[in-house]
């Protein structure tokens, strides 16, 4: 079984550029798991640049599957979790400059800091994801940091699959690199992580045209997208958007014979 958690941020980010009350994330998660989503996810910056508190306590008081609240492991952010208790807390690294996540969250840098803001989660009943790169250095801390999950971060994945038949088409150096290694990279971290006992999700980057191998990935129970089914969303509406792309996941799972 797979499931599909929905990122609703860049629905946010819309509203933002404007300030003022539409589109609605809250409303855009309730459509989307109208249309077969299993779980919601929001990532609540330290600067606020979309999702507001606002979201965030509504989301808790609406979303039917899983809440999962993406967070930095800052003090100000963990205080709301303790107060929202969403069903999973992920572990992001964050700065300000970036236009999204660049790579996985470093369980080498402050790991006393990260130990205590997961047992503090772990105390009011909140699960803990890290959002790692998929290297096994990084799972077996994890593991040693108390997270109940891993998502494996899968951009370079998605960068090498989009990238290799695009880049040429703009008369740009082709990429030369095959996705499969990465595939194979992923895979590995997943299994290293399923055989400490921890769970498995995947996301970053994921699309339509890529999910495919990611989704055939056994210990991989779910993977976490957002733009992709947001920009989909704009043409044929949120709802129909999830379905189409849990449709694929599923699809793509029952060809292992899972």
């Amino acid at each position: 079984m797979i499931e599909l958690s929905v990122n609703i941020d860049h629905v946010a980010t819309v509203r933002q550029a404007r300030r003022i009350a539409e589109p609605d994330p809250v409303a855009a998660a309730a459509l989307a798991e109208l249309g077969g989503a299993d779980g919601i996810t929001v990532h609540l910056r330290e600067d606020r640049r979309h999702a507001q508190d606002r979201d965030v306590h509504l989301l808790r008081e609406t979303v039917h599957g899983e809440l999962n609240l993406e967070m930095a492991c800052a003090e100000p952010i963990i205080r709301i979790a303790l107060a929202v208790r969403p069903d999973l807390a992920t572990l992001v690294p964050e700065r300000r400059e970036e236009i999204t996540t660049e790579g996985g969250l470093d369980l080498r840098q402050r790991p006393a800091a990260i130990a205590r803001a997961v047992a503090r989660l772990r105390r009011a009943g909140i699960k803990v994801s890290f959002f790692i790169d998929p290297e096994e250095g990084q799972v077996e801390l994890a593991k040693k940091l108390g997270a109940d999950f891993v998502e494996l971060h899968t951009g370079e994945y998605c960068r090498l699959a989009d990238c290799r038949p695009r880049i040429a088409d703009r008369g740009l150096k082709p990429e030369t690199r095959s996705p499969e290694p990465e595939v194979e990279r992923l895979a590995a971290a997943a299994a290293a992580a399923a055989a400490l006992g921890l769970g498995v999700h995947a996301g970053h980057g994921l699309n339509y045209r890529n999910v495919g191998p990611i989704a055939r990935i056994p210990q991989v129970s779910g993977l976490y997208i957002g733009h992709s089914i947001v920009g989909r969303a704009i043409f044929v509406g949120m709802q129909e958007a999830v379905r189409e792309m849990k449709r694929l996941i599923v699809e793509a799972r029952r060809s292992q014979g899972s």
